[in-house]
């Protein structure tokens, strides 16, 4: 099949099936669940990653936003976890509506998590004048001498589950469909 040639049908099935899909969406799967060759499947789903991107690109983020950091990928080194892993970095926000309920959801790989980073993704993808709440961490500090509402608040997740609750969610949504996209298959 023709990648300029796909039917109609099968684009609005490609669309359901990469969004509904919780744990990740390969373009192998895709092939499989359309009849088609993978290379009109891959086509297709680099076709709706691209246009998720762009609209993504779109929304700025308001009202009340968590923000956190997250770690993606595989270690190249053993040992240390968290903000001292040398896994990718990325800066993950998300606005909560008045219920308390997630809306959208940004992410960012980063080189580092020092404050000017933080500062230059906050001032990018959050509309001045939200409340931002995150953990107490010392890069954080800036945003407030930068003009941004900012409600830190230490974290202990054994204690405290509610906090940032939504964003660690979602991060370990992504997380796991990643895993679900990016596997061997035996």
């Amino acid at each position: 099949m023709d990648k300029s040639r796909i039917p109609l049908e099968k684009w609005f099935w490609a669309v359901y099936l990469v969004s509904a899909e919780k744990r990740g969406h390969s373009a192998l799967a895709l092939r499989r669940e359309l009849g088609i060759c993978y290379k009109p499947a891959w086509y297709l789903f680099q076709r709706i990653r691209t246009a998720m991107m762009e609209r993504d690109w779109e929304y700025m983020l308001s009202s009340m936003v968590e923000i956190d950091d997250a770690y993606f990928g595989a270690a190249d080194t053993c040992g240390k976890r968290g903000r001292g892993t040398d896994k990718s970095k990325t800066h993950v926000s998300l606005p909560l509506n008045e219920w308390g309920k997630p809306r959208y959801i940004k992410m960012e790989f980063v080189d580092d998590l020092k404050s000017d980073t933080k500062v230059a993704f906050v001032e990018i993808n959050i509309r001045a004048g939200s409340t931002i709440s995150s953990d107490a961490y010392s890069s954080y500090k800036q945003l407030k001498k930068e003009g941004f509402d900012h409600e830190p608040k230490a974290f202990n997740p054994k204690t405290d589950k509610e906090h940032l609750k939504w964003l660690h969610t979602i991060v370990s949504n992504a997380k796991a469909m990643i895993n679900g996209t990016f596997h061997v298959l035996d």
